[in-house]
């Protein structure tokens, strides 16, 4: 910690790119890894020297997904299937992983589910699977990990927790998926509030609020079936101010910062993605 009574406050000596933004031997966990936003951001840290876990619902999917990612970027994924929307789920997951780590540097909060009806229609089970596993999920798994979280975690080293919201939360969506946005807006406070409590066990947490994304979520609310890869993007890159959908550099980049030494005093923030779609 630099001496501020004899100038500290000046120390330039670690204002390199790779001490910044380094992740290199972090341990990493990437709920809904599998596929999409999650996926994207799992590559980024194995690309940068994390070792990474990632989670979804499906195992066969998330076994050939942390699979592929480990023979492309040369890293270590390791697939831990579990649901997210129940406890149950997230204490199996939890042991899971303390049968393998002892501690866990980087939580990235991704999994979530959509639900779309007419308003009239739209069920209860539609609005509690949406709440379960956007909001109780976050919250959950993040109290569960807690002690690995803090176990490296110091004034200078900190441990990251990146909840992952969207600017539905911040504006209104255009489809009718009424528990989508209210739950991505419970994502974004709740960010503040465990920021709060937790920078003072040494835990950085901050949001990200991604904007439209090629993922089989948005592919399916734009008429694409689910299937990302062969969706036509051309009409939603044409709304969107950036003129593009995001890729995983922009998300990847994100989510690097704001689990590195760069991000040591941001705290609590939620950041758009979204290519300018919240303030156009």
């Amino acid at each position: 910690m630099p001496d501020y009574s004899t100038g500290g406050y000046f120390t330039y000596g670690e204002i390199t790119l790779k001490n910044l933004f380094s992740v290199e031997g972090k341990v990493a966990i990437v709920t809904g890894g599998s596929r999409g936003i999650g996926e994207m951001i799992a590559a980024g840290y194995l690309a940068n020297g994390a070792k990474v876990y990632i989670s979804s619902r499906k195992a066969a999917v998330c076994d050939a997904t942390a699979a592929r990612l480990s023979e492309t970027y040369g890293g270590e994924c390791i697939s831990l299937p579990a649901d997210m929307s129940n406890l149950a789920g997230i204490e199996a997951f939890t042991a899971a992983y303390k049968e393998r780590e002892d501690h866990l540097d980087i939580l990235v909060n991704n999994a979530g589910v959509a639900w779309g009806a007419p308003l009239e229609e739209f069920p209860e089970i539609g609005w509690d699977k949406v709440m379960d596993t956007n909001v109780k999920g976050v919250f959950f798994l993040t109290q569960k990990l807690l002690p690995l979280l803090e176990k490296n975690a110091h004034t200078e080293t900190p441990s990251h927790v990146v909840n992952i919201g969207s600017v539905d939360g911040i504006k209104t969506p255009i489809f009718d998926n009424f528990s989508y946005g209210p739950s991505k807006a419970a994502v974004h406070h709740l960010t503040r509030v465990l920021a709060a409590h937790l920078i003072k066990r040494n835990i950085i947490v901050n949001g990200i609020a991604p904007g439209p994304f090629p993922t089989s979520m948005l592919s399916a609310g734009v008429g694409g079936g689910g299937d990302a890869e062969n969706t036509d993007w051309t009409s939603v890159s044409e709304s969107n101010p950036r003129g593009r959908v995001g890729t995983a550099e922009d998300i990847a980049g994100l989510a690097i910062f704001l689990s590195s030494r760069a991000c040591g005093f941001t705290v609590g923030d939620v950041i758009t993605c979204d290519g300018g779609s919240v303030v156009s």
